[in-house]
């Protein structure tokens, strides 16, 4: 059974899965601040940048930690990432595809031309995917972002809806000192919209293992009126 605060490297994959899925959200909601503003913005968009997978993993769920059922998790601080697909009003967004896609804890992407690739962890997926459901959730089992040659730590992230272009944009680690130095960070011109994707990594009470817990909700442009 995957719980909260254990490590979980011999589980069966389908159990892990099915653990996943049924794993409180709200829960996890609650370890993070700052995760819902009293005034809607819309997420800015930004770059999906040149290490989107080219060949996606075998294994594409939203546990990042463990690939299929191997014995070894990732090295790297474990994050529980959570949030909310939201139209522009803040209404829950149904049937969302969320991917997300990062380095390694070595700084290295899941694609043929990533920096470091001889360093690779071969133990971390480096790729996800969760589809919402009605409340517009979303959650993934991964590791907190590391910096890597030009870049502040953050991860990438693709909504997909049917009739609608894809969406990208990145998450960045709040307070993170190098964010004031990269530049497709500084790219976002209005403060509190670069604001919005800078989220707090916090520690998950009474974790055995040193857990950590982040919330990022995406405010989509549109209402259900607008199409």
């Amino acid at each position: 059974m995957l719980v909260l605060g254990m490590a979980a490297p011999t589980i069966p994959i389908l159990h892990r899965r099915a653990m996943l899925t049924r794993y409180s959200l709200a829960a996890l909601g609650s370890l993070a601040t700052g995760a819902f503003a009293e005034e809607l913005m819309r997420t800015p968009p930004q770059t999906e940048g040149p290490f989107y997978p080219d060949k996606l993993p075998l294994d594409t769920d939203n546990d990042l930690i463990v690939v299929n059922d191997g014995a070894s998790p990732a090295l790297g601080e474990i994050t529980w990432l959570s949030g909310r697909i939201l139209d522009s009003r803040g209404e829950p967004i149904r049937n969302a595809l969320v991917e997300i896609w990062q380095v390694d804890n070595n700084g290295a992407y899941l694609h043929s031309r990533t920096g470091n690739r001889d360093k690779r962890d071969a133990n971390f997926q480096g790729f996800g995917r969760f589809l919402t459901g009605s409340t517009g959730e979303y959650l993934f089992r991964t590791i907190k972002p590391v910096p890597y040659p030009g870049r502040t730590p953050h991860i990438h992230y693709a909504v997909k809806m049917k009739g609608r272009d894809k969406f990208t944009t990145q998450c960045y680690i709040q307070g993170h000192p190098q964010n004031a130095r990269d530049g497709v960070l500084r790219g976002i011109r209005d403060p509190k919209a670069r604001a919005s994707v800078e989220v707090p990594f916090v520690p998950v009470p009474k974790s055995r293992i040193g857990e950590l817990a982040a919330r990022f909700d995406i405010v989509m442009g549109f209402t259900p009126e607008a199409g």
